[in-house]
């Protein structure tokens, strides 16, 4: 298995982690042995969330006599100091732990979000707190907005960021080089853009061979699943010319119709984040997670069967997708 440092909090990590969303659809035997099996891989940085259900309590199950093997990042939603004292102590229930390695802001998507959290009151006091009482033991951001990551970064308040990279979302790179700069850890998420790439194997390679990426995080619900892709860290594999013909070859597929979350198509005049009805319809479809996508797609106030066809969000989509006929998708799939 092949590690890396995850830029100054100076963990030294396996370059694939484990992605705790998938484990949340089968049973907690099945989640203790996908997770074994990739500590018997080399894998030892494993990722889950305060909003993946159960996914927090599997992995602390699972870990509770291996925890000094694994490195342990979770996020939380939570905006404000006492909401995220709170979510950081269930966590840490949850997984079963006095301390977690890497806890992070989940899904900021705005200067004001960020402003929110960093203000006195706001999340990012009761990380600091945690950091100081040996509670977490360094602080991330995650988002979609590549335009708020490029900001943050400069801010010098965050360890590690997250954000999503494969062979299709590749808008990333310049923001990646210049978190290595400044001694950022980077996540890769979505590595397999929500199950769209069908190579896993493909997709892993492209990866690794980014040396601006410190690891990515498939989500793993399996010991097959967890073989598969700890392969393609096992020994070195350079892209072949074959490769990247294949790679050319799923860009151009997922091209036409597959969104980059970039954000251009903002605002809806609907208020719609459209987006964000795409990451909901990607997780009922593609991942197996149907109640829990349904149960975060719906509880959006203004969701895809709001559209009124007007066509604004298609002139500002710099990949210039039908974002009319997947928002109409998105409703097929949600029954709306």
């Amino acid at each position: 298995m092949e590690y890396r440092v995850l830029g100054k909090s100076g963990l030294k990590i396996s370059a694939i982690g484990f992605g705790g969303i998938p484990i949340q659809r089968g049973s907690v035997e099945e989640a203790k042995g996908a997770i074994v099996k990739a500590q018997d891989l080399g894998i030892n940085f494993i990722d889950t969330a305060r909003g993946y259900t159960v996914s927090e309590e599997f992995i602390g199950e699972a870990l509770e006599k291996r925890r000094s093997s694994w490195i342990i990042a979770t996020k939380s939603m939570a905006r404000d100091k006492v909401s995220m004292a709170k979510d950081i102590e269930i966590s840490l229930k949850n997984l079963r732990t006095n301390y977690i390695d890497l806890y992070q802001l989940h899904n900021i998507k705005t200067r004001e979000d960020l402003e929110k959290v960093l203000s006195e009151e706001g999340a990012y006091r009761a990380l600091i707190d945690a950091k100081e009482s040996g509670k977490i033991g360094h602080i991330g951001l995650t988002s979609h907005s590549l335009e708020l990551l490029e900001y943050a970064i400069e801010l010098d308040k965050f360890e590690t960021i997250m954000y999503p990279y494969n062979i299709v979302e590749n808008q990333a790179d310049e923001l990646f080089k210049r978190a290595n700069e400044l001694n950022i850890g980077v996540i890769a998420m979505k590595p397999l853009a929500g199950g769209a790439i069908e190579d896993g194997t493909l997709a892993l390679k492209f990866i690794r061979n980014n040396p601006a990426v410190t690891v990515a995080i498939p989500g793993m619900g399996n010991c097959k699943e967890v073989e598969e892709n700890s392969k393609v860290y096992e020994e070195n594999q350079n892209l072949s010319e074959e490769d990247l013909k294949n790679i050319d070859e799923i860009k151009k597929e997922l091209g036409n119709e597959f969104c980059r979350r970039c954000g251009y198509c903002a605002p809806c005049p609907r208020g719609i984040d459209i987006p964000t009805m795409f990451i909901f319809s990607g997780y009922k479809e593609r991942y197996g997670l149907g109640a829990w996508a349904e149960d975060r797609y719906f509880s959006q106030k203004n969701r895809a069967k709001d559209c009124i066809e007007c066509g604004a969000c298609e002139k500002k989509c710099p990949y210039e997708l039908p974002i009319r006929k997947m928002l109409a998708k998105v409703r097929r799939t949600f029954n709306e």
